[in-house]
């Protein structure tokens, strides 16, 4: 006798070896034994065989329509056999019940299982949704089965195209769009940006690149929604400082400038003053929440997309002309010897006199401008003569400091390669659109103007990092054990050391208009002024506080993607920058195995034919293809242009410790530029790069 069951939802058959009152033992057609328990069981015969009559069974189903046998079944739950006899005569065959089970049990849409071998018919609608839903996933197949040899052929689907970045980045795995990309891509053995590329889908590098990172970033777009910016209503009292910012032209949130006073005394009085936000925004406020999402402010050639809505950073900006309400560090420094005597932190009102900018003053505050006061140039600014005997002073304070971190730090910081300038000619702040002439310039870092900024915004950061320190309360921190290679800086809420800065404790507080960090920070430092000693009850965020944990998280993920996109951005403007000019052959210099560094330009890109050659070595280049999708470029070296011993020759630290702070791009999905970890603050805090 054999047994046609079910078994895990599927129906098989074989010959009943031995049967018990609950179950029995069943040998199928491969010779495996099996346990059928008899709730299973659907039915009993003696021939066909298994196999011929499952095969027969399958035959039979698929000439039985649907419509018809829904029309045939009773209104309550019924058996498939009664079913079979329904439909096809009171005397159904074996192979006709068995085909009868078969079409039921494949079609839920028209009958509901209840139970083994037991069913009940749909409703009507139910039915009619489903066959529409059925024919709508046959138009799709189709639809997806059009796409895939379109794509395969070279042609980008319009629907393809509309979804773009959303198959490449953040797919919809369900979405015909995306399957019709994976198939093709298995079809024509090529990745899914290489087919996108080669079928035509993306038209514009540039917008490829800006709208993956709006997707990934910003997907609700950057702009902001209407918010008003709270006043500062402290009664501040009027330093007697009068005080000058030191910036980029194009930057707009001012938030820190300086003021010398005493001078000729033998002591002075030096002022670092930072806007003050924090004196008006409050944690959790709708500008707070605002700058909290955002977390920093995104820079990239020609344009930027700001923490904060413009009318909100114009309130508390230090504009030129105005009395800004600041949180001021006041300094104490011995004339003669430089030696810090004391320091004091002050809310209050500091008139703006200035707002300088650097690129415009570079090429006269230089060091011999600054030092020799019988030196001048034609073009000297009378406004800037007066501020002449203040930016030497503070020019030689800062290379005061620089040496004593210095000393600290274990080496000397080096700047053995300039920064580069990038600027969109006619761009003026809008969104670019990938077209626009480019310009590159250089600048060398630790330029007079940078080295003032930047060693007085080291000294705030660390001194105030320091008192919330001494006072209990906590702080963002960043923190770096040593120069080791591999040891990088860290951002947490203890007062560690910074190896690579060489100070005691750094806590960012000088960019508040810039960086969320920074802001936090200023809200423990105004509770620091105010509360003094008391100043860990009163303070915002208390000591193991899980939300500044959370601060610190986000804005670490946040700030780490903001700077790969600068730098992508960068390589993509130096490879239109290259075209632009037609230039095919630069200069480099090997920086390691097969990887060269131009000399004039911001570009990093991998050689053939520079193996063998030692670091340092110069060569020059032959450019090969450039992809501004991928932000690809190789090169093959033409000639050497220096005689440098051969790598075995060199002397065990005669290659020097540079950091190789620079990469090639990644592969082609994750575009992505390795810019280094840093904290050397000599160029940030006076342009509009941000400082990592």
């Amino acid at each position: 006798m054999f047994l046609l069951f079910e078994e895990a939802g599927k129906f098989m058959a074989g010959r009943v070896l031995s049967e018990a009152e609950t179950s029995a033992q069943v040998e199928l057609d491969s010779g495996k034994r099996v346990k059928v328990k008899a709730a299973n069981f659907l039915l009993k015969f003696e021939k066909p065989s298994p196999a011929q009559m499952l095969s027969e069974a399958h035959a039979v189903s698929q000439s039985i329509e649907l419509e018809l046998a829904w029309e045939f079944s009773p209104e309550d739950e019924f058996g498939f056999a009664d079913l079979a006899r329904e439909y096809f005569n009171d005397k159904a065959t074996l192979e006709q019940q068995a085909g009868m089970l078969l079409r039921l049990f494949e079609a839920p849409h028209y009958f509901r299982r209840a139970g083994k071998g037991r069913f009940r018919k749909a409703p009507a609608d139910i039915i009619a949704q489903a066959l529409a839903a059925i024919e709508k996933k046959k138009q799709i197949a189709l639809q997806t089965e059009q796409w895939v040899r379109q794509l395969s052929q070279g042609e980008c689907p319009q629907a393809v195209r509309e979804q773009l970045y959303k198959i490449l980045f953040k797919p919809d795995k369900n979405a015909p769009e995306y399957k019709a990309v994976v198939e093709a891509s298995r079809a024509t053995h090529l990745g899914p940006l290489e087919l996108l590329i080669k079928a035509g889908a993306i038209d514009s590098p540039y917008q490829f690149h800006w709208r993956r990172f709006l997707l990934e970033n910003f997907p609700k777009g950057t702009g902001f929604a209407k918010l008003e910016a709270p006043a500062i209503r402290d009664e501040l009292p009027l330093s007697s400082a009068r005080a000058f910012s030191i910036d980029d032209s194009a930057t707009t949130e001012i938030d820190d400038a300086l003021s010398v006073q005493g001078l000729g005394s033998g002591t002075i009085c030096l002022g670092i003053h930072i806007a003050a936000p924090g004196l008006a925004i409050s944690p959790g406020s709708p500008v707070d929440q605002v700058g909290r999402q955002r977390l920093s402010t995104v820079y990239m050639p020609g344009y930027k997309v700001t923490m904060l809505p413009d009318d909100v950073v114009q309130t508390y900006t230090l504009q030129e002309g105005r009395e800004c309400p600041a949180v001021s560090l006041y300094v104490t420094i011995d004339e003669a010897t430089l030696e810090i005597r004391s320091s004091e932190t002050r809310l209050d009102r500091v008139l703006i006199g200035a707002n300088l900018r650097h690129d415009q003053l570079d090429a006269i505050v230089t060091t011999e401008w600054l030092e020799d006061p019988a030196f001048s140039h034609q073009a000297d600014p009378l406004a800037l003569q007066h501020k002449r005997p203040q930016l030497s002073f503070l020019h030689r304070l800062a290379r005061h400091l620089k040496a004593a971190r210095e000393v600290v730090r274990g080496k000397p910081e080096t700047f053995n390669r300039p920064d580069y300038n990038f600027r969109l000619v006619g761009n003026e702040g809008r969104e670019p659109q990938g077209t626009e002439t480019v310009q590159i310039s250089t600048r060398q870092r630790g330029a007079p103007l940078d080295l003032i900024v930047s060693e007085a915004m080291i000294l705030a950061n660390s001194t105030w990092g320091g008192w919330l320190a001494e006072l209990g309360v906590p702080g963002i921190y960043r923190s770096q054990a040593s120069l080791l290679p591999g040891v990088k800086v860290r951002m947490g809420t203890k007062a560690l050391p910074h190896a690579g800065i060489g100070v005691k404790s750094y806590a960012w507080s000088t960019s508040p208009l810039r960086r969320y960090t920074d802001l936090v920070n200023q809200w423990q430092i105004i509770a620091c002024a105010r509360h003094g000693k008391t100043a860990a009850l009163a303070a915002p965020f208390k000591p193991k506080d899980t939300d500044l944990y959370a601060i610190i998280s986000s804005f670490d993920a946040a700030y780490s993607g903001y700077n790969a996109y600068q730098g992508a951005m960068e390589r993509f403007w130096t490879l239109k920058y290259l075209q632009q000019n037609a230039i095919t052959e630069i200069e480099a210099t090997v920086f390691k195995e097969n990887m060269v560094r131009a000399d004039d330009l911001p570009l990093v890109l991998p050689v053939a034919g520079a193996s063998g050659m030692q670091r340092g070595a110069r060569v020059r280049v032959r450019l090969g293809d450039i992809d501004e999708v991928t932000l690809d470029v190789s090169g093959t070296v033409l000639a050497r242009l220096d005689h440098l011993p051969a790598v075995g020759d060199l002397a065990p630290d005669a290659a020097g410790d540079e950091e190789d702070d620079e990469s090639a791009v990644a592969g082609p999905i994750a575009i992505a530029v390795d810019i280094g970890e840093s904290d050397n603050e000599v160029v940030a805090p006076a342009t509009e790069t941000p400082v990592p």
